[in-house]
């Protein structure tokens, strides 16, 4: 839950940063890296001696995003805040009788390289596979000699990061303020439910399909816009509870975490 508050901690922080140094490419790495650091303290904390207790989990996160939202609000004033691209982002590519802003292609190419990077570093590193051991089943991978929690640190950092990648973006494509956090959430969720748990190609299918659904969505149906975004995922979880490419699995902490 307290996912949608590293977003928005991160495109807070890229702002101020861009802000006092005008260097795009520094706010977002250091919001990244920032924020992950937030997240790892976080899950060593405050939410690793709930671990098997997923209903405490959800209640700590929760607890966190709503007291991350008051002192983001006490210091911002809930103004809506967008940051400044990098200049060239902000020209405009012509091809034929279309108009392409730069930076939505500078996104896109964005996300690909994060997608590829993620993927890389699943399937083809040691760290990759020690995660993937750990999804399948905790107690076999303690036996082998890896250290579960300090894996679920480090997954839970990298999950921080991400969405402080994406809030650094998020901040300069439209704009962020206190409260944001918890419209960008449920788009997540249907993502990962669509997707399926652990999937990284689930991750990026379902992001399309919602993204899609949601901009035809706006422009035939604007008043039901919104809810037409949990149709498929009520229709997948009646179809394929585990989403389009999710497994069933042990998981973390005995399959609760």
């Amino acid at each position: 839950v307290a996912h949608g508050t590293f977003y928005l901690v991160g495109g807070y922080i890229g702002y101020v940063l861009v802000q006092q140094t005008g260097n795009f490419f520094l706010a977002l790495g250091a919001a990244c890296v920032g924020v992950a650091i937030v997240g790892m303290v976080v899950e060593r904390l405050l939410l690793r001696g709930l671990e098997r207790q997923t209903l405490r989990q959800m209640l700590m996160t929760f607890g966190i995003a709503l007291f991350i939202q008051d002192v983001l609000q006490l210091i911002f004033r809930g103004y809506a805040l967008s940051l400044k691209p990098p200049t060239w982002c902000t020209l405009t590519l012509k091809v034929g009788s279309c108009s392409f802003y730069l930076f939505r292609l500078f996104m896109i190419a964005a996300a690909i390289v994060a997608y590829v990077i993620l993927w890389w570093l699943q399937e083809k590193t040691r760290a990759g596979a020690m995660v993937r051991a750990v999804v399948d089943n905790q107690e076999v991978a303690q036996g082998l000699g890896i250290n579960v929690y300090r894996v679920s640190q480090g997954v839970f950092g990298l999950g921080a990061l991400l969405a402080a990648f994406a809030g650094v973006f998020g901040c300069a494509f439209t704009a962020i303020y206190p409260g944001m956090d918890f419209q960008v959430l449920p788009l997540a969720f249907v993502v990962v439910i669509l997707g399926g748990m652990g999937s990284l190609k689930g991750a990026a299918i379902g992001a399309l399909v919602v993204g899609f659904i949601d901009n035809f969505a706006k422009a035939l149906f604007p008043e039901i816009s919104y809810f037409s975004l949990f149709l498929p995922m009520a229709i997948i979880l009646a179809v394929k509870p585990t989403g389009l490419f999710g497994r069933e699995a042990t998981g973390l902490s005995g399959g609760e975490r």
